[in-house]
């Protein structure tokens, strides 16, 4: 009987990987200022030059990162009990939703109606209407819903489904035990294959019926897709063999994505949206030619991070923290920065370089702000400030 090595009491490769995921993502909302596709604000110069390189993100950073929360909730999970972590969920994530909903993301909206619509008011006669849940920001049919959390819609399904498994937690508690563990003992080939198996037929059979919305109550398309990776990472990245298998995975997954990302890009050079439609046969292989790629690329990362990443250091703990206030402010950052400078005609290269800038000083003002003052913290997504321990005892030190 082979005896499985205890987990460690914190997989630091899963916090480098939410880091460099929510710095990709980051990264991603400055890039939709420069391509064809709809976003708030857009540069007077987007053209399709790197969608190339945005669309190999594209199927699997939001799911890696309901993979990761998963996993970090199953570590948060364990120390409490079922109504306790409600709360605490609860109040580390709606406080500074709410609050970025009334004051961190009016701003994206405001300039989303003075570009797209034209709209000449003062961003106070702009907050009034806001606030009013005004409906008649319209272009054609698609009309602006207020208020509304954007970017945020990833924190409001993170505290859904957290909620959701707190009541699963207090019914059956130890349902997800067994489950993990019966999940921790599968081959390392099901661990590949079954999610791209369950990603391709629920983006053939449920993406046609549910686009995605965002909009938490008619998303399911989107529910089906980011509920399962939370739950999986929730279940399974607490068997230790686990992570053995993602290690062993990892050139095949990477040799998977590498390959269906180059069968989606000829697939869409070839059928580009505006164009005829796909063979059906064709239409239907091809959901889950975005399912290997989806899955294939996060298999990769897990196993190339816990490989490689699986060590602490004091930039970590720093990011770890600084992430979720990052998150929060970033894209109004974007967005406003983006306007006011795409007015400049400066050079590209030196427009896209001042607007990355803007946005990382920003995200760290922002957190290095809300870190010390007491009032703003769980604004912004920090918990409270721990206070001092007692001075280190330089015999016990010695020891």
């Amino acid at each position: 009987m082979t005896v499985q090595p205890p987990v460690p009491a914190r997989l630091f490769y899963l916090d480098w990987l939410r880091v460099a995921a929510f710095g990709l993502l980051i990264l991603y909302h400055v890039g939709m200022f420069y391509v064809t596709w709809d976003w708030h604000v857009k540069s007077d110069r987007a053209g399709p030059a790197i969608e190339p390189l945005m669309m190999l993100t594209n199927p699997w950073r939001l799911t890696l990162l309901f993979f990761v929360s998963g996993a970090a909730t199953r570590f948060m999970a364990d120390r409490m009990a079922p109504a306790r972590f409600a709360g605490q969920r609860t109040v580390r994530l709606l406080v500074p939703l709410l609050f970025a909903m009334f004051v961190i993301v009016p701003p994206q909206s405001y300039y989303e109606v003075v570009e797209k619509l034209a709209y000449s008011g003062s961003y106070l006669d702009f907050m009034a209407r806001y606030l009013a849940a005004d409906g008649s920001f319209c272009r054609e049919s698609d009309c602006l819903i207020l208020p509304t959390w954007n970017h945020l819609w990833f924190v409001a399904y993170l505290l859904a489904y957290s909620l959701v498994l707190a009541a699963g937690l207090a019914l059956l508690p130890n349902a997800s035990r067994g489950v993990g563990a019966w999940l921790g003992r599968a081959p390392a080939w099901a661990l590949l294959a079954g999610p791209i198996v369950y990603l391709g037929l629920a983006r053939l059979v449920l993406l046609p019926r549910f686009e995605v919305t965002h909009a938490l109550v008619d998303d399911w398309y989107n529910h089906a897709v980011s509920f399962a990776a939370f739950l999986l990472g929730f279940l399974i990245m607490k068997e230790a063999r686990v992570t053995a298998a993602f290690v062993r995975l990892r050139w095949p997954a990477l040799i998977l994505f590498g390959c269906a990302y180059a069968g989606f890009m000829a697939y869409a050079g070839a059928f580009p949206f505006e164009g005829p439609p796909p063979p059906d046969w064709l239409w239907g292989t091809m959901r889950f030619v975005y399912a290997v790629e989806q899955w294939g690329a996060i298999v990769a990362a897990l196993g190339f991070g816990a490989l490689h990443l699986n060590r602490d250091s004091r930039l970590l703990r720093t990011l770890t923290v600084a992430v979720f206030p990052f998150y929060i402010a970033h894209q109004t950052i974007i967005v406003v920065a983006g306007h006011h400078l795409n007015a400049l005609r400066l050079p590209l290269l030196a427009e896209a370089a001042l607007l990355i800038g803007a946005t990382a000083l920003g995200c760290w003002l922002t957190f290095e702000i809300a870190r010390r003052a007491d009032l703003l913290r769980p604004l912004l997504g920090l918990g409270p400030r721990r206070p001092a321990g007692p001075p280190l005892d330089p015999a016990r030190a010695a020891r």
